[in-house]
């Protein structure tokens, strides 16, 4: 069974499964999360859904490059959770499937290409009080270096 954070789903709202994929990058005592301005302002561990076709391994890496302009190394799956979501952006009712892949950013490529969101290094203590995400939370609090 995967463990579930946030809020219970509605009874009666049909939700989309959505898989996806995100990164606890660590690298020393600091770790890489991405500010998104819209439609919320919020820190997250970066990722994002996997595209059709797209492997989860490739699709992290594509993400964490868009959302903070960063390459990793290293990739090695924590866990996953579920959370149950409205995604304004897309206008659709969400079942997340969230998989959290611990890696190391390896090289700077640039500024990240996703509109919107900003690249950020927090020492790992404060980026698990940042992130805005109960599910991120636990996994950056379990598998961070204080």
């Amino acid at each position: 069974m995967i463990r579930r954070y946030g809020e219970v789903p509605g009874k009666g709202q049909k939700y989309r499964l959505r898989p996806g994929v995100y990164g606890l990058l660590q690298r020393g005592d600091a770790v890489l999360l991405t500010f998104q301005e819209d439609p919320l302002p919020e820190y997250q561990l970066p990722g994002g859904g996997i595209d059709a076709g797209e492997s989860a391994i490739p699709a992290l890496m594509r993400e964490v490059r868009e959302e903070t302009g960063w390459q990793i190394t290293g990739v090695r799956r924590l866990g996953a959770y579920r959370r149950y979501t409205y995604m304004p952006e897309y206008d659709l009712w969400a079942e997340k499937l969230c998989v959290i892949y611990g890696a190391r950013p390896s090289l700077r490529l640039g500024p990240p290409t996703e509109p919107g969101h900003s690249a950020v290094w927090v020492p790992a203590a404060q980026a698990v009080e940042m992130l805005d995400n109960e599910g991120d939370r636990a996994f950056a609090w379990r598998h961070t270096r204080f």
